[in-house]
């Protein structure tokens, strides 16, 4: 069994701004990353609009740039996942996939959340060339290109606007006879001139070659007619689904189980336990405003720990 002041559950932006504030604050963190070290950005080539990186930085690169900086102020970091969690008293228990049982006087959780995918062949070939889920990360490297993206909520209208206002043609690609989404959204979109919708429509395959994406195959659901679009940016919109399975029945959770916090802060229903990052952010969803709240998560736990004397 270890004893720690401040454990972190995940890495990314998040966890890794929460570690730097954390261990500046003398809290001795002790942060495990979770199955994929670094979050999403692990898997985003070209990172360009986080400040401080004047000429973009790959992904990978930035997140590893994030952990030492971590590192060099003693956070202790381990490649590990928790599996297991037990918030029933002040001090909060988890146990790692190795069997180490951790007892926390508070918990930072940044376990972040993963984009849906279609499951088509061409998807993951493609993803960081061509194929994407995130139009406001990644819809700058198709500026004047023509462009598809598959959705009908408000996320996919949201993107759907965004991508038109900087690409030549954005084809979006409905898999249902109407949206989801809230009118005035789907209003925007049926106004927006170089933004079509296909209705009706599924991608069935996105095309390429070794340089990227050139084209998506799609399919009619109700005519059965199969057509091909040229395009060299093909984005889904189908959602996100929050890593927080291993705290249902603790915390409280919206309906898609994104963390619900107090406004404005990083506390959950549970005293000592606080949420950063996208596993309780479903609107923003960047790394600069993961970053933000993984610095409001530490200076609570911080403030925390000064009120409670633990």
């Amino acid at each position: 069994m270890e004893k720690v002041k401040c454990l972190i559950i995940g890495s990314g932006p998040a966890g890794y701004t929460a570690a730097i504030y954390a261990a500046r604050a003398g809290l001795n963190p002790v942060l495990y990353t979770g199955p994929q070290p670094g979050g999403q950005l692990m898997i985003t080539n070209e990172v360009e609009n986080y400040p401080g990186y004047p000429e973009g930085r790959n992904g990978p690169e930035m997140m590893d740039d994030f952990r030492k900086q971590a590192e060099r102020f003693e956070t202790v970091i381990r490649n590990e996942m928790i599996v297991k969690v037990d918030f029933s008293g002040p001090i909060h228990k988890a146990w790692s996939e190795s069997g180490t049982e951790i007892h926390a006087s508070t918990v930072i959780i940044s376990t972040g959340a993963s984009a849906k995918w279609l499951g088509i062949p061409g998807e993951h070939e493609y993803e960081n060339k061509g194929v994407s889920a995130c139009a406001v990360c990644d819809g700058f490297f198709f500026r004047k290109q023509k462009v598809a993206i598959v959705g009908g909520g408000d996320t996919a209208a949201e993107e759907s606007t965004y991508l038109a206002k900087i690409c030549s043609e954005v084809h979006l690609l409905v898999r249902r006879d109407e949206m989801r989404a809230s009118k005035i959204m789907q209003e925007r979109v049926l106004n927006t001139p170089n933004l079509i919708v296909h209705w009706n429509t599924s991608p069935e395959v996105v095309l390429g070659t070794e340089e990227g994406v050139t084209g998506v195959r799609i399919h009619n659901n109700k005519t059965g007619e199969t057509s091909h679009l040229d395009i060299s940016g093909f984005f889904v919109a189908i959602g996100h689904k929050p890593n927080t399975d291993i705290f249902k029945g603790w915390l409280d959770m919206d309906d898609s189980g994104y963390l619900i916090t107090k406004p404005g802060r990083s506390l959950t229903n549970i005293p000592g336990v606080f949420a950063s990052g996208d596993a309780q952010d479903k609107i923003y969803r960047q790394a600069i405003t993961a970053a933000g709240t993984g610095c409001m998560a530490a200076l609570d736990a911080e403030r925390y720990l000064v009120e409670t004397g633990l």
